[in-house]
């Protein structure tokens, strides 16, 4: 018989690696609020602005976004699209105010520092209103320099345009997005039922890179598969996704707007609007962006991810006024990706314990380990096989050659995924740090390359929001 202290460290192990799949198989198991793609448009369509905070982006990157926005039909005068990038950020301002040209329904509001009187209108807001706990209570309360990020050009151009759009949509999405053709309607539709709005999003480039073939595969298992059932008929705590959503600006007006000291504003927000009554539906119909090209890349992305989720399931859920029990819940969310560099040891572990039991004949382990070790892996496979598989069909809208399909699922075979999983170490434990050291307030850019170009084909050369609309009417 194998030493006790052994036993014990691999039913640890195994019990860990169980757990975490359990608490994947409970995620899937709740209700998923989907908005009605079919749905007609609502007879008196919202007004809806959205945001495009940009840091030195190509200009190629920002014209593919915009001809898909110019794609999305909806009634004339209703969509305002503002550029917001930092007045220091000249060649983001140049570019944009070039698009213009080209893209009649842009504008471009450059965002001043926070000295700028401009910035008074936060100020008086954020003093009248305690939801906005981060200026009344902690060591940066009152701190009006706040760090320059995507979060700061938000914050500034929400406030800013308010005052006339109180009951309009408020949206943002990301320098490379590419937004589907119904992503106003659908949105329109999903806010008769809903608070919050979410777009799935998937990607756009699986096959640039082998590690773009990797991210690809994350944002097909969280964006577009498990991150669903955070609808879960209102019940339980939700994050947004950072692009592809939509508010009411009169609910962020209310709750204070976004949080200026996270890493990233989107899942603090979320859980902010759940814990005051919102509800959460969700799109099936993806939002298609750009991921990273290099490994180095990809830890510069996730890294922050891990940060600003730490950093929002900590203080900020009691400041916001979640209770206990919902604290516990909103922290699950963040489990199934902190236990994804776990998957490569339990797999060895278990593998270890059923091999040594077979060749001992039952002397090395009591038997009970060997089939707690049997059932975690069978589990474990049955995930990670059905995430695979399902990528075949998500990848559909991106990829529509077979082969090309084909080809990916090979370079992302479970077991190249396992190797993968271990990968996260890396950005997992920088997040850790940066959470800790208090770090990750400036804005550290992913670059992106236009890879979603080919995906938006460009049909002429200039395309407008109202043209596409009276096209459809026509």
């Amino acid at each position: 018989m194998t030493s006790p202290i052994l036993v014990w460290a691999l039913v640890a192990v195994q019990a860990f690696y169980l757990t975490s799949i359990l608490v994947t198989l409970w995620f899937f198991l709740k209700p998923v609020n989907r908005v009605d793609r079919t749905a007609p448009l609502p007879a008196d369509p919202p007004q809806i602005v959205l945001f495009y905070p940009v840091l030195n982006e190509l200009e190629e990157t920002m014209r593919t976004t915009f001809m898909s926005i110019a794609r999305a039909p909806y009634p004339a005068g209703l969509v305002r699209v503002i550029g917001i990038p930092n007045s220091n950020d000249s060649g983001s301002v140049q570019a944009l105010e070039r698009l213009t040209t080209e893209f009649d329904f842009l504008e471009v509001m450059p965002v001043p520092p926070t000295t700028h009187p401009s910035w008074n209108a936060v100020w008086s807001s954020w003093d009248a209103n305690p939801k906005a706990y981060w200026w009344h209570e902690g060591r940066r309360a009152g701190q009006r320099d706040l760090p320059p990020k995507k979060t700061r050009q938000l914050i500034w151009a929400m406030y800013q345009t308010a005052p006339d759009n109180r009951e309009s949509l408020l949206s943002y999405i990301d320098a490379d997005s590419a937004v589907p053709t119904d992503y106003w309607h659908t949105a329109a539709v999903g806010m008769e039922s809903y608070d919050v709005v979410q777009n799935t999003n998937i990607t756009g480039n699986p096959l640039a890179t082998w590690p773009t073939a990797f991210y690809a595969m994350d944002h097909m298992s969280w964006d577009s598969s498990l991150y669903r059932h955070m609808t879960a008929d209102g019940k339980h705590p939700f994050y947004v996704l950072g692009k592809g959503l939509f508010f009411r600006f009169s609910d962020l007006i209310e709750l204070g707007g976004f949080h200026p000291w996270l890493t990233i504003e989107d899942p603090e927000v979320g859980m902010r609007l759940w814990t005051n009554g919102r509800r959460l539906g969700v799109v099936e119909s993806p939002l298609v962006e750009e991921v990273p090209a290099t490994w180095a890349q990809g830890v510069t992305q996730r890294k922050r991810w891990v940060a600003g989720f730490f950093q929002s399931l900590a203080q900020p859920l009691t400041s916001m006024g979640m209770r206990p029990l919902d604290r516990f819940k909103a922290r699950l969310n963040f489990f199934p990706t902190l236990s994804l560099a776990f998957n490569p040891v339990g797999w060895i572990v278990g593998i270890i314990a059923i091999v040594a039991m077979i060749r001992s004949a039952g002397a090395a382990f009591p038997l009970w380990v060997a089939v707690l070790s049997a059932v975690t892996l069978l589990l474990a496979a049955v995930l990670i096989v059905a995430r695979w598989l399902s990528s075949w069909t998500l990848l559909r809208d991106v990829m529509p050659s077979r082969a090309r399909r084909l080809l990916y699922l090979l370079l992302v075979n479970p077991v190249f995924m396992l190797g993968y999983w271990l990968w996260w170490t890396v950005p997992i434990a920088i997040g850790f740090d940066m959470w800790r050291r208090d770090r990750g307030l400036v804005w550290e850019r992913t670059e992106k390359r236009d890879a979603n170009h080919r995906l938006v084909r460009e049909d002429r050369s200039t395309t407008t929001v109202s043209e596409v609309t009276h096209r459809e009417a026509a």
